[in-house]
């Protein structure tokens, strides 16, 4: 008799915790984000990121609630020497969250760790040319995203990208960005759509985009959108997510249906800021 209740007894348990885990981790998430919001916090974001004066209140109270959470549950690792203060976390997490405000979201599940080193910093890459020689190239990076739970980022470059709020270049933007395209899998310049989107039209408006970036970059024609973007779509998701926020209305303007996909996905409109 034990034999057969054993297996159902624990059958149980396994239903009890995997619905009530995330009922907890929300009702502590709630608990994050009603406690008061560091004075010192606040004093960072104003001085770090210009625009988010401009930003309507509610965002601005939802993009405070979400750095907490982001703090609570994030690592953040200093690497050649940098030592992680506020002032680290704070420009980096308020960046990151930029990107959840109005959106369900579950915090960039598969994220764990942020590494940030002082400058751009060195990766190793194996290559192969023409002739199928292998050879190893050096990489000078400024960020990287992972889809095994890290973020590589340049404070240098962070740093950068937040002080020049319309220069369509933020490395932080981009990174996470990436990491949104990674909850799915593997980076592919569709990441998981919300309601009132479908993966045909994102495809359809992407995809042109895309083509006419790499056209561009071939024949080294102006562009919105950095040549980097036509490296791959998930490339492409990240650059147009930079530009997104940056230089919204030139966007909205100049490509106004791949704008309207952004806007539809990330649920807000910069243009209105």
């Amino acid at each position: 008799m034990l034999s057969y209740i054993l297996p159902l007894l624990v059958g149980v348990l396994f239903v009890v915790y995997s619905l009530g885990t995330p009922r907890w981790r929300e009702y502590q998430r709630d608990k994050i984000r009603n406690q008061p919001f560091k004075k010192q916090w606040r004093k960072i974001i104003q001085q770090r990121m210009p625009y988010f004066r401009q930003m309507p209140a509610d965002l601005q109270l939802q993009l405070k609630q979400h750095i907490q959470v982001f703090l609570a549950e994030k690592n953040f690792i200093g690497c050649n020497g940098i030592k992680i203060n506020d002032d680290i976390k704070i420009t980096i997490a308020a960046q990151a969250c930029l990107l959840l405000l109005n959106r369900k979201t579950d915090y960039y599940p598969k994220l764990q760790t942020i590494l940030v080193y002082p400058g751009a910093f060195v990766r190793e890459q194996q290559k192969q040319n023409a002739d199928g020689v292998q050879f190893t190239q050096k990489l000078a990076l400024r960020g990287e995203s992972w889809d095994f739970g890290k973020i590589v980022l340049s404070w240098e470059d962070t740093l950068h990208g937040a002080q020049l709020p319309d220069d369509g270049a933020n490395v932080v933007i981009h990174e996470f960005a990436h990491q949104l395209d990674q909850e799915n899998g593997r980076a592919n310049g569709a990441p998981i759509l919300g309601k009132g989107q479908n993966y045909k039209c994102w495809s359809d408006v992407f995809s042109a985009q895309f083509e006419r970036l790499k056209k561009q970059a071939k024949a080294g024609e102006p562009s919105l959108f950095d040549y980097y973007g036509a490296t791959d779509p998930a490339e492409f998701f990240a650059v147009a997510s930079e530009v997104f926020f940056e230089q919204s209305k030139q966007f909205c303007r100049e490509q106004p249906s791949l704008y309207q996909q952004l806007k539809l996905y990330y649920k807000v409109d910069p243009v209105n800021w």
